[in-house]
């Protein structure tokens, strides 16, 4: 029996979960963390309008966990061959690529949590007091580097499906 007839069909559907977890919940926690952070602009551009591009970075660094989802899905994409097409894709390899489409994912929406939270609440407490600034963006790193975290892992995750 060849190796390929060990290859259920239904591999490539798992590892599209993959790509479909680190869009769907990494782009939920962009998502928020922009939403959240942008009503604490809003109501900093009220009161003092000279402040809004500094306080952007939140807005930028939410964006920021959207590109790791899609480096990972892309990445994803790239190993999955469809059954019909001869190529072999193990259910092995459909569940590395779900563990990392999730890893990265997750940990996104985590990050994207944090970094709208404090995003809101540092951009108002800047408003109120400018030597705030220094500390605010050094938590939002913090946050970020959750994604980040969740992105090396995906990164392992994929280099192990793909052997």
């Amino acid at each position: 029996m060849a190796d390929t007839d060990l290859a259920p069909k239904f591999a490539p559907f798992v590892g599209m979960g993959g790509i479909a977890g680190a869009m769907i919940f990494g782009c939920m926690g962009a998502a928020y963390g922009t939403a959240k952070s942008g009503i604490g602009i809003a109501g900093v551009g009220t009161f003092r309008p000279d402040l809004i591009m500094k306080c952007l970075i939140p807005v930028v660094m939410s964006g920021i966990i959207a590109v790791y989802a899609l480096v990972v899905s892309v990445l994803i994409a790239q190993d999955l061959v469809p059954p019909s097409s001869g190529g072999h894709y193990s259910l092995f390899s459909g569940f590395m690529h779900l563990a990392a489409g999730l890893s990265v994912g997750l940990a996104g929406l985590a990050a994207g949590y944090t970094i709208g939270i404090v995003g809101d609440k540092g951009v108002r407490a800047y408003m109120e007091q400018s030597r705030i600034f220094v500390g605010m963006v050094l938590i939002l790193i913090f946050g970020e580097v959750l994604g980040l975290y969740g992105l090396i892992v995906a990164l392992i995750l994929n280099t192990r499906s793909a052997g």
